[in-house]
């Protein structure tokens, strides 16, 4: 893919959500962390539910370790796999009083020592708490990545997140993930994107199939 082409799609899709930006909920690092760690295999919705009222009753580390698990698990019940969860946060919490004086580390290597924290979690955090150039790849970067032939099919998420640091201007990596993530959720969705309407059909393996395919059924659904 050339350079003039990535530039394009990255174009289009800025268009498309000029004021994408991180959903989850949060005032500080450690609450961004939080989220984050709640957000796994769960929607950015659901998560902010929850912390409404949990922020309200945790503030900091020692909030989460002064209370049984099973209170906390039941504080977050809404969430999927909440017991492992629950778990991860209480031992994320008691890292950060051992090791990092109860504040949550700048930098990325030591942010995936917390448990419950990996790269994806990490580059969420310190992109967007303090500002560093990321590209966190969940399921809609992955994607729509894929679809647009920005990566390839079977690279694997690490690879999709190095192939786009490498394509994609640094001082752009954060602004893109978000887009990214603002196509996959509302335009190109997994099910059913919307592919009669994108302004990148021609550049989407993905919605050629699925137009080409559209198009065969409707010729034998009128034979």
């Amino acid at each position: 893919m050339t350079q003039k082409l990535v530039r394009h799609i990255l174009d289009t899709i800025g268009e498309l959500f000029p004021d994408a930006h991180c959903e989850l909920r949060h005032s500080n690092p450690f609450e961004l962390t939080i989220a984050v760690l709640l957000s796994a295999q769960c929607t950015d919705e659901t998560v902010n539910k929850v912390t409404l009222d949990l922020f309200q009753k945790y503030k900091r580390p020692e909030d989460y370790l002064a209370v049984p698990l099973s209170e906390l698990e039941q504080d977050i019940r809404r969430i999927g796999l909440f017991r492992n969860k629950a778990s991860n946060i209480q031992k994320l919490c008691q890292l950060l009083l051992d090791k990092f004086e109860g504040e949550i580390p700048e930098k990325h290597e030591h942010l995936v020592e917390l448990p419950g924290v990996g790269r994806k979690t990490a580059n969420v955090v310190v992109s967007n708490a303090f500002g560093v150039p990321a590209i966190a790849v969940d399921t809609h970067v992955e994607r729509v990545s894929k679809r647009l032939g920005l990566v390839g099919w079977d690279d694997s998420v690490l690879e999709v997140e190095k192939k786009l640091m490498k394509k994609v201007p640094r001082e752009e990596w954060t602004q893109t993930h978000h887009r990214l993530i603002f196509f996959g959720r509302y335009h190109c969705k997994a099910q059913n994107p919307q592919c009669t309407i994108c302004p990148l059909l021609d550049n989407c393996r993905e919605g050629k199939k699925r137009m080409k395919l559209s198009a065969i059924r409707k010729t034998i659904t009128n034979k």
